[in-house]
């Protein structure tokens, strides 16, 4: 998935007056000690609440609900098919049989036809979903009956299955409505076990549980989002009482250590920060320059001083603990290597120490997100490495409106990373069909080998040819990466301790709304 934009709005929310003028989302001194009431803080809001436009697509939106879903283990469940799906033709036809007595939040049931509407809309060339490419190898969806969904396949595609956990809309209310300006977009009506009650842009969303829900009341009746950017004013808010939980940076979250009220949690993740190398920019698209970005980066100490320890060194996008990581890519700093390879390829140092080819200085801009402070250490820290290889880069602030266009030429500090199949967050950021789609492949990275190996794990169906593949796209990332990959972070979340047996999943780059131990809010027991 993409970096996800912080807007404006949510940034002069975060400012502390203005957060405190609305300090009671629904917790706070009376509310918030409810275990009935829960409000949670986090850094960003979704652009849109519309699975059709990618929201959700990864699970765990408590609006709606996919056809499969995902436990505490990352294994897949039925969610609102009766179980996991019949697999026949050789992997090319997926049968899912609907479970019985599902209702949206409006009261209509759950058909056959709105998963059919759900997906058709999604692989609409008029709908603006740019994670399409997911659900590519979707030749049909057709309904059997009210109750029976079929999917046929061009091909067989081993991950599919994960895929279904992408939320179905109702189709008489979605159906009548342009999919990228309609009203369903910021007032979905879904079939999960919260419904959207309303959305302040840039302050809050708040939810209330579903009275039709499939699932079983909610003990938790009131969920409210508090969009608050500022890393410091979330921490003040979870610490006056205002908030019962928020993500924090581990810096913050280690504050909390010693606080007897409150829970910290932590959860590994898929979630990686890299700097894009552009592939236009006669700089950062130069195959030695990248090399010995790669090599001057020292990862340990990113981990160490910027994640205090909450983290791992990132090779390439995959985690070093991923079964498909492959083993042999993990690399130690090396200045002197990297001094090597840029001598060979003609950047020479100057009297500044900066290096130079045919009159061009080794230099370029980095940009980070405004506010995000792990973002802007990790910026100024890749900086400062790359000046000891001899590349100067100049380190600049700003938000997404302004860095997308830049994005082409311009190198971002950008964040991603997806749980389920090495394809589901390889393919976006790397296949050169995708580059300068959004935030897609974002550096417009194109090497015909790496889009060999995305389209052989993407294709195939037997496990060592999967892993063969992606062990290949692992090792020539190395010898041109598109891409320098410092870390994989682990998430911190600090709670109020007032439920029981609570958990986290292993999560996306994406996280706040549907991760964290909120993830099943839905299942929360008072601990009294």
């Amino acid at each position: 998935m993409t970096t996800r934009r912080i807007r404006s709005a949510a940034a002069a929310a975060a400012m502390a007056g203005a957060v405190a003028a609305c300090s009671a989302p629904g917790g706070g001194a009376d509310g918030g000690a409810s275990a009935d009431s829960v409000v949670i803080g986090v850094p960003s809001e979704p652009d849109t609440l519309s699975p059709l436009l990618g929201y959700g697509k990864d699970g765990n939106s408590k609006i709606f609900d996919g056809l499969l879903a995902r436990d505490a283990d990352m294994e897949l469940k039925p969610a609102l098919a009766k179980a996991l799906p019949e697999v026949t033709d050789g992997g090319r036809t997926y049968t899912y049989t609907l479970r019985e007595g599902v209702k949206f939040s409006d009261g209509e049931p759950l058909t056959a036809d709105d998963v059919v509407f759900t997906y058709e809309t999604v692989l609409d060339d008029g709908t603006n979903n740019t994670a399409r490419s997911e659900l590519a190898a979707i030749k049909e969806v057709e309904a059997v009956g009210d109750d029976k969904v079929v999917f046929t396949l061009d091909h067989p595609y081993a991950a599919f299955a994960a895929r279904t956990v992408l939320p179905v809309v109702p189709e008489h209310v979605a159906g009548g409505q342009d999919p990228n300006t309609g009203s369903f977009n910021t007032k979905p009506i879904g079939t999960g076990p919260y419904v959207l009650t309303g959305w302040s842009k840039g302050e809050k969303l708040t939810f209330e549980a579903n009275p039709h829900y499939w699932g079983g009341a909610p003990k938790v009746r009131k969920l409210t989002m508090a969009i608050i950017a500022d890393d410091d004013v979330r921490a003040t808010r979870l610490r006056s009482g205002d908030l019962d939980g928020a993500t924090l940076p581990p810096n913050l979250a280690a504050t909390f250590k010693d606080d007897d009220g409150r829970k910290t949690y932590r959860a590994t993740s898929y979630d990686f920060r890299a700097v894009s190398l552009p592939t236009g920019n006669p700089v950062t698209g130069d195959t030695a320059i990248r090399r010995a970005l790669d090599l001057a980066v020292d990862r340990e100490a990113m981990v160490d001083k910027i994640l205090d320890g909450a983290g791992r060194p990132a090779y390439g996008p995959l985690p070093v603990d991923d079964p498909w990581f492959a083993k042999d890519v993990e690399r130690s700093r090396d200045l002197d290597e990297a001094g090597a390879v840029l001598d060979e390829a003609g950047w020479k140092a100057g009297e500044d120490g900066i290096r130079a080819k045919d009159g061009r200085p080794a230099r370029f801009t980095l940009y980070y997100p405004s506010g995000d402070k792990v973002r802007q250490d990790h910026a100024l820290a890749y900086a400062s490495d790359a000046k000891k290889a001899g590349i100067d880069v100049r380190v600049e602030s700003a938000t997404w409106e302004v860095i997308e266009p830049r994005m082409k030429h311009d190198a971002v500090l950008a964040g991603f990373g997806s749980t389920g199949d090495p394809d589901f967050g390889l393919y976006t950021l790397l296949h050169s069909s995708l580059a300068g789609d959004g935030f897609n492949n974002m550096a417009r990275y194109d090497n015909p080998a790496v889009d060999e190996a995305l389209d052989t794990g993407r294709r195939g169906r037997d496990p060592e040819d999967r892993r063969a593949a992606y062990d290949t796209l692992q090792r020539e990332l190395v010898k041109n990466p598109g891409y320098t990959f410092l870390t994989h972070i682990d998430h911190m979340y600090v709670l109020a301790d007032r439920w029981k047996d609570l958990t986290t999943q292993v999560e996306p780059h994406e996280h706040g709304f549907a991760s964290g131990p909120w993830w099943n809010v839905e299942d929360w027991r008072p601990d009294a």
